[in-house]
């Protein structure tokens, strides 16, 4: 029998108290016991991106975090960006993705929006460079990238905007 640990954390505005195993990595926490399926377990090794969420103010790879780890944090998933089902809902990135085309066969979407959104809340992304830097960390085997950089260049100008 394997020992299991009580944890305490807040995912998506929700508290859940949960009973896990000390090595149960928090993307396999979300997508297994919270049911949360939009962050992706790509690469399971911090590479890809595709499994990026925020922990308290800041993206990480939740595939490199054990559960146990996200103890008391507040953790925001790509779920947390829109309603689900709800096109009506999406929110200025999301729709900015959508508008051009910033996706095709989704994989790596949850991952980029997620790291974009904490790179909007930080930094003025003020050149495509910028943009690029930011999100060199997660992979795209579909995009070519060009897509993904307009959407969050539209994202910068609304968020511009909005602050006039």
């Amino acid at each position: 029998m394997s020992a299991v640990m009580n944890i305490k954390l807040t995912v998506n505005g929700v508290v859940y108290e949960k009973t896990v195993e000390p090595r149960l990595l928090l993307v396999d926490f979300l997508r297994q016991d919270l049911h949360l399926t939009g962050t992706h377990a790509g690469c399971e090794h911090g590479v890809c991106g595709a499994c990026t969420i925020i922990v308290d103010g800041d993206s990480v790879r939740s595939c490199l975090m054990f559960a146990v780890q996200a103890d008391g944090c507040k953790i925001e998933t790509v779920e947390s960006l829109a309603r689900l089902g709800s096109v009506d809902s999406l929110n200025p990135l999301q729709e900015s993705f959508r508008s051009h085309h910033g996706l095709q066969c989704g994989f790596c979407t949850p991952g980029m929006l997620m790291t974009s959104t904490d790179l909007l809340k930080k930094y003025p992304l003020a050149t495509d460079e910028e943009i690029r830097e930011g999100l060199s960390g997660n992979l795209c085997r579909c995009t070519g990238y060009e897509h993904i950089v307009q959407a969050v260049r539209t994202a910068v100008g609304q968020r511009e905007e909005s602050e006039k």
